[in-house]
């Protein structure tokens, strides 16, 4: 059974801009997170310290979500038949899981803040988290902009780190002021809750979508029984079963199943029959298609491997279907 990869490189069209991006980013994160954590330790701010905490780990998520796109990028071999795709969603559930710990070290730090307040540098603690502010939303209008944010779920995961730490740096600035103006030493413990609550959510939706795609399971957009109801309306088909569907990646999908046809069925006209299943799944999005025939009375079957090429229509062409 042969696989036809041409397609590889289709999913990869934003791949040059989100490894700019994010290189670039790291490099402004990483740089400013020495800044704010320096700044947090002599200004005695909780919210600096704690956001340059966050500022860590989007440097960390950056530098993985980098990696990810690099290796993501290795042809596939013997080894891994669908090539290193897949460690983008490692990458992201890695990210998820970092930032949990995060906002759950800040809950704690705040809490102990809440019990004993400290004397903080107003005017340093506003001047670095403004800086802080306006480094995130560089990096944040970057990520947004130029590359893939919506569908790719390791660039998702690494925007949701520098949009949290962007309103880490709101927050932060707001503490100040209220310290400022109303002498509220309680701000800067409340900031770094509020802050905390906002990245625990990002870290477990992202944590949440990568363990589905990791343990195989069925991509929210679409519905297997519709899929199943759509192919056993084409002509010819008597049952369709073990239908199984999952994500390769954030933006990759593989369909497999069974398709039961009549004993006297000629080969030309199964693969016919092959060929609508395969047009039919694709205007779906659904690039990868594996799809076994069985007679009726189950005793033989045709095997064929369907591999749709991503954006590309079919001349009637399908060597790399074998038949069994």
């Amino acid at each position: 059974m042969s696989h036809d990869h041409s397609h590889d490189h289709h999913d990869h069209d934003h791949v040059p801009n989100n490894k700019k991006i994010l290189l670039l980013s790291f490099i402004l994160i990483s740089v400013f997170m020495v800044v704010e954590f320096i700044g947090g330790f002599f200004t005695n701010s909780l919210a600096l310290i704690s956001d340059a905490g966050h500022m860590l780990s989007d440097s960390v998520a950056l530098g993985i979500a980098l990696a990810a796109v690099y290796i993501g990028q290795r042809a596939s071999n013997m080894r891994h038949s669908f090539g290193y795709q897949r460690f983008e969603i490692l990458a992201a559930s890695i990210n998820g899981l970092t930032l949990v710990v995060i906002a759950l070290y800040i809950f704690i730090e705040a809490l102990v803040r809440f019990r004993t307040p400290q004397e903080i540098n107003i005017q340093g603690m506003l001047i670095i988290s403004s800086l802080g502010l306006l480094i995130n939303i560089i990096v944040a209008w970057m990520m947004f902009s130029g590359s893939d944010t919506q569908h790719d779920l390791n660039m998702r995961g690494a925007f949701l780190h520098v949009l949290s730490d962007l309103l880490g740096s709101v927050g932060a600035i707001s503490a100040a002021l209220c310290i400022y103006f109303f002498d509220w030493k309680w701000a800067d413990p409340l900031a770094s809750v509020l802050v905390a609550i906002l990245v625990l959510r990002s870290g477990a939706s992202i944590t949440f979508k990568a363990g589905h795609i990791l343990m195989q399971g069925t991509p929210d957009r679409f519905d297997p029984e519709k899929i199943k109801q759509q192919i056993l309306q084409l002509k010819d088909i008597i049952d369709v079963h073990d239908l199984h569907l999952w994500s390769l990646n954030s933006k990759r999908y593989i369909l497999s199943c069974h398709i039961v046809v009549n004993d006297d069925m000629t080969m030309s006209k199964v693969q016919e029959i092959l060929f609508e299943v395969e047009n039919s799944i694709k205007k779906l999005g659904i690039e990868h298609t594996t799809i076994q025939t069985e007679t009726r009375d189950h005793q033989h079957h045709r095997t064929c491997s369907l591999e749709i090429p991503h954006q590309h229509g079919h001349d009637h062409q399908h060597d790399h279907d074998h038949q069994h």
